[in-house]
């Protein structure tokens, strides 16, 4: 498989508007694995999974193929940023005491991305896989959104993107896996960031490409009507699906 790099070109914007995890994550993680001198965080993206990170581990490494992405990624002294694949590193054998895949797994060859987590991973070392699909708003405004998703710019998804919505369930995931408690992403925002949100989403990004024209535009109005305070922040909720196992014996 090829790398497919959907999100390059908004790398800024995927810094600015992405949501970030809870630390309750990341010390549930930490909590899984005996070691905490080196976690790898593959497809990092701005490295909103590798920061947090380097609260409960002395080093973190964080890859992404998107020279781009690794760019726009956020200085942490505790974490350096390398370009790389996710199924091909210079990490040494046996090194890591967790791995994690924020939001990316889809876009792996999961063979050899797996091959490549069994070698790099510590006996006992542990891989972490999570995604998200639809945010939590307002009935209001989640109904705008969610048709925004299905029928505006739904034909644009990539055919990875029904994994995501699946919550990565029934994905081959070759390692002993632990049961992972409910974890979700929350933060408030102002309409002008769900916004900039949206337009992150790689399907926004080729429906532009092929048509012409900025799809989120077209449901700012409907949007703004739903909104229940354009004047404030509102929560916004995403529920996340875990998937955790230890590299097998």
């Amino acid at each position: 498989m090829t790398f497919k790099d959907h999100f390059s070109i908004e790398s800024p914007n995927y810094a600015r508007f992405r949501p970030r995890y809870g630390r309750e994550l990341f010390a549930w993680l930490a909590g899984l694995v005996s070691g905490h001198r080196l976690a790898w965080d593959c497809a990092t993206g701005n490295g909103q999974a590798a920061v947090p990170l380097g609260e409960f581990f002395d080093r973190v490494i964080a890859t992404d193929a998107s020279e781009d992405q690794i760019r726009s990624a956020t200085a942490d002294q505790r974490v350096e940023y390398r370009v790389a694949q996710a199924e091909k590193t210079d990490l040494e054998a046996a090194s890591c005491d967790l791995i994690t895949v924020a939001q990316a797994l889809h876009w792996f060859d999961l063979p050899a991305f797996y091959a490549e987590a069994k070698r790099v991973l510590k006996p006992e070392g542990v891989l972490a896989v999570w995604s998200y699909n639809l945010l939590r708003i307002d009935p209001a405004v989640d109904a705008v959104v969610n048709r925004f998703y299905a029928e505006t710019v739904g034909p644009f998804w990539p055919a990875e993107r029904k994994m995501v919505e699946n919550g990565y369930r029934g994905l081959p995931f070759p390692f002993d896996e632990i049961n992972a408690p409910e974890f979700s992403m929350t933060t408030e925002w102002p309409l002008d960031a769900l916004l900039g949100y949206l337009r992150t989403w790689s399907a926004s990004k080729r429906y532009q490409q092929t048509l012409g024209q900025d799809p989120v535009t077209l449901i700012e109005d409907g949007l703004r009507d739903a909104w229940p305070d354009t004047e404030k922040p509102i929560q916004v909720r995403w529920p996340l699906a875990v998937r955790a196992g230890r590299r097998p014996s």
